[in-house]
């Protein structure tokens, strides 16, 4: 029903300001600005950008949790989306989503709603774990070698026989 009523809600919003404003300042004024905001927003969300996916590497390489910095990242190309969308609300919404005060705040707002039940990174060792006591075992991988098969074709010449 969320989804139905931004479908339909988001497009009358942007309708509305696009008449009160062209109105307000006139048709080719109001594209000059829809334009500029375009613009202003793409050079905007490749700087945010940029430092965003910075951060995250940041995180993996001090092993840190990246769902910070993977929600930043998340919220600047919705930003992005946003802004090259034509209209007034989206851009205004757009931008917001570029503060980073804004996108604190909107991370803090989503992580008190979600609960994590486990993180990990790296490789989880639950195998070996379980023969930690025992050491008469010994982990190994094997591949079964059937000798009768023979080759269906001639050798290619490449190596020798």
């Amino acid at each position: 029903m969320w989804l139905f009523l931004a479908f339909v809600g988001i497009p009358l919003i942007e309708i509305a300001l696009f008449i009160q404003v062209g109105g307000a300042i006139g048709l080719w004024p109001t594209l000059g600005v829809v334009i500029i905001t375009a613009m202003l927003g793409t050079f905007l969300v490749r700087n945010q950008g940029a430092l965003a996916l910075g951060n995250l590497q940041r995180s993996f390489s001090e092993l840190d949790d990246p769902t910070e910095p993977l929600a930043h990242g998340a919220m600047i190309l919705v930003a992005g989306a946003l802004l090259l969308t034509p209209g007034f609300f989206t851009d205004a919404v757009g931008f917001s989503l570029l503060m980073p005060p804004v996108r604190v705040a909107v991370f803090n707002y989503i992580r008190k709603r979600i609960h994590v039940q486990s993180f990990s990174m790296g490789a989880t060792h639950t195998d070996t774990r379980r023969y930690a006591q025992d050491e008469t075992v010994i982990d190994g991988e094997f591949v079964e070698v059937d000798p009768s098969k023979r080759p269906t074709h001639q050798p290619s010449g490449w190596t020798k026989h």
